[in-house]
């Protein structure tokens, strides 16, 4: 079956760096693109990145350009998120997620568990 398993997420001080990992299986890896999406406590979810199924092509919302990065490996069937210079708004529950036929950027038929992600001094 389709299973995507978060890792990486921890305790990291403001302007900190983290790498989430996502290791995915059951499925074509490569032939779907992915995204990542947080929930931070007591709030909705909120797209932060989606990254095509050969990685070419990247997109990220507007809180998190220019200190995330998405990227994969296909041949290893892992999504990783890099948080860089993090701020105590990151925190969150960070999970990955396999993209279905929908247009929104939520629109994903397969979820991880999610990896905590705290930023605090």
């Amino acid at each position: 079956e389709v299973q995507l398993v978060e890792s990486g997420g921890g305790l990291v001080r403001p302007g900190g760096s983290l790498r989430l990992s996502c290791a995915a299986s059951g499925f074509a890896f490569s032939n779907y693109g992915m995204r990542w999406v947080r929930q931070a406590q007591g709030k909705g979810l909120e797209w932060v990145s989606t990254i095509s199924g050969d990685g070419d092509i990247t997109s990220y919302a507007d809180s998190v350009k220019g200190r995330f990065t998405v990227s994969r490996d296909n041949a290893k069937n892992t999504l990783y998120l890099h948080l860089n210079n993090l701020d105590p708004e990151d925190t969150a529950v960070y999970y990955c997620a396999k993209r279905d036929g929908g247009r929104t950027e939520l629109s994903c038929d397969y979820w991880g568990r999610g990896t905590q992600v705290t930023v605090s001094s």
